[in-house]
């Protein structure tokens, strides 16, 4: 499905799904679960889960569960847990890729430069998109989820002093992005899951410039 229709019938159930919010977080005040994941809201929403299950679906057709996490109160999106799933199996099909980037191809610089809030949000849906189907196993969209970060990246060790320090340390930059990939669960930004990771990890790096004028 087109990223245009998504967004036309998002419209029109704009205050269908607003009502679904309003549900959920109410009774989520009332119960305060430790976890949540989509087997409490099929148990004790019943009705928001048959309205999820036919209305909030990604391109792929699956249910968007990150579109449903967006609507919570921040502390339970934090205590969102979804179910373990089996190791996935490996599979290479570009046609879920163009699926999701079909109705971006006009906003793809966003990864390169991001110059409002608008922007971000749109980097955001990408990245996104793509990590669930490099999750599930299709290794075209990691593919192409690191081709269009290592841009952001790029620009990430050109203007920011402190995650400079990632220059020549390649592999290891790679090994944590995929790293990113893997373990991404449900916080609404992958892109600024992944600079405090790196900007985390980056502590323990010496920067490039004392190394080159270290003498030994």
């Amino acid at each position: 499905m087109k990223r245009k229709s998504l967004r036309a019938r998002a419209a029109r159930l704009g205050t269908n799904l607003d009502q679904v919010a309003f549900n959920l977080n109410e009774l989520l005040s009332k119960q305060e679960p430790a976890r949540l994941n989509s087997l409490w809201i099929q148990r004790h929403a019943p009705a928001c889960y048959r309205f999820i299950r036919k209305w909030i679906r990604n391109e792929v057709g699956a249910i968007d569960w990150d579109h449903v996490t967006r609507i919570l109160n921040s502390k339970y999106q934090r205590r969102w847990d979804p179910a373990r799933r089996k190791r996935p199996s490996i599979y290479a099909q570009a046609e879920e890729v163009d699926l999701i980037l079909n109705g971006y191809r006009d906003k793809l610089y966003v990864f390169i430069t991001a110059v409002d809030a608008s922007d971000r949000q749109i980097r955001d849906l990408i990245s996104i998109a793509l990590v669930r189907l490099a999750q599930a196993g299709n290794i075209r969209a990691r593919q192409e989820l690191t081709r269009l970060i290592s841009y952001t990246i790029d620009d990430w060790l050109e203007n920011h002093a402190f995650l400079s320090r990632w220059r020549g340390y390649e592999e290891e930059l790679r090994k944590r992005l995929d790293g990113c990939i893997r373990r991404y669960r449900y916080t609404g930004s992958f892109i600024l899951y992944l600079r405090k990771t790196l900007e985390y990890s980056a502590r323990g790096i010496r920067p490039a410039v004392a190394l080159s004028g270290d003498r030994t």
